[in-house]
């Protein structure tokens, strides 16, 4: 995965015109060699390892670097994450840039694993959404991916999503899935799966009248969602959104629904506690 340009636009957020503290009390006479290592300060899921090593190799190509824990690793509270040698001043200006992007894609990770676990009993798949950080989308859904996850869509180009307000400006459920339909065949784009977005059993009868890939069943009771699993009987697949939490999602999985899409993994996921020491 390429993102150059995210490290060098989160270091010019930072180090700017030059990390003023490190350029005062070091210099090129000053500037001792030292070894250096990250600690978990918490339980969880490693990520973003290969984005903290290049954002100090953008600083600092010479740096030596061993990782300890990898990518999905589960670690606990006192792990040594990763261990460097090199120059004083490149480690202290590159420390919390690398952080940064290891805290975020740990937190999202584990937030996400967490759910994963709830529902382990069953078949049901989680799913993340579009509900990223701007223009940290594929960074986010790595993350999601390393705590076990399932990517939906990764944008408005690679799935139909018929929602509900696609459908109220087009008229009906019908009229929309056969514009879609026709708009996919006129462009050779039939291979690109159709998901539409369903509230209640009346609608998702009426989907159920067009061949289409997946229906999104929006905030339903857990009464509801198992009706719509009796009809559905397998036909297509059933994603279950809305209302989603950890105190919730193992009961939503049991009523059989393939997928459950939760926005919170990316959008509300803490970041994960790490430390560096010098030394």
């Amino acid at each position: 995965m390429q993102i150059s340009h995210l490290i060098d636009l989160a270091l010019q957020e930072d180090v700017s015109t030059g990390d003023i503290t490190t350029l005062a009390i070091f210099d090129s006479e000053n500037d001792p060699i030292v070894d250096a290592h990250v600690v978990a300060k918490q339980e969880g899921i490693v990520c973003g390892i290969d984005f903290f090593i290049d954002t100090f190799k953008h600083i600092d190509p010479s740096l030596e670097i061993t990782v300890i824990n990898s990518n999905g690793h589960k670690v606990n509270k006192g792990d040594r994450i990763l261990e460097l040698k090199g120059k004083s001043s490149s480690i202290l200006t590159g420390e919390r840039t690398a952080l940064n992007f290891l805290g975020r894609l740990s937190g999202v990770a584990t937030y996400t694993h967490q759910f994963v676990e709830k529902v382990a009993h069953t078949q049901a798949k989680i799913l993340d959404t579009r509900k990223t950080t701007p223009g940290y989308r594929l960074l986010e859904k790595f993350a999601v991916r390393i705590g076990g996850g399932t990517n939906h869509r990764v944008g408005l180009y690679d799935m139909v999503m018929i929602k509900d307000n696609h459908i109220d400006a087009c008229g009906s459920i019908g009229k929309a899935i056969e514009k879609v339909q026709s708009y996919l065949k006129a462009h050779n784009k039939e291979q690109i799966k159709i998901e539409v977005e369903v509230k209640n059993t009346n609608e998702l009868e009426q989907a159920l009248e067009y061949s289409i890939d997946r229906l999104l069943l929006d905030n339903m009771s857990l009464a509801e969602l198992k009706k719509c699993v009796e009809i559905t009987a397998g036909r297509v697949e059933l994603e279950a959104s809305g209302n989603v939490s950890l105190e919730t999602v193992a009961q939503i999985a049991e009523t059989g629904v393939n997928y459950i899409s939760v926005g919170a993994i990316t959008h509300s996921a803490p970041n994960f506690d790490f430390s560096m020491r010098i030394g």
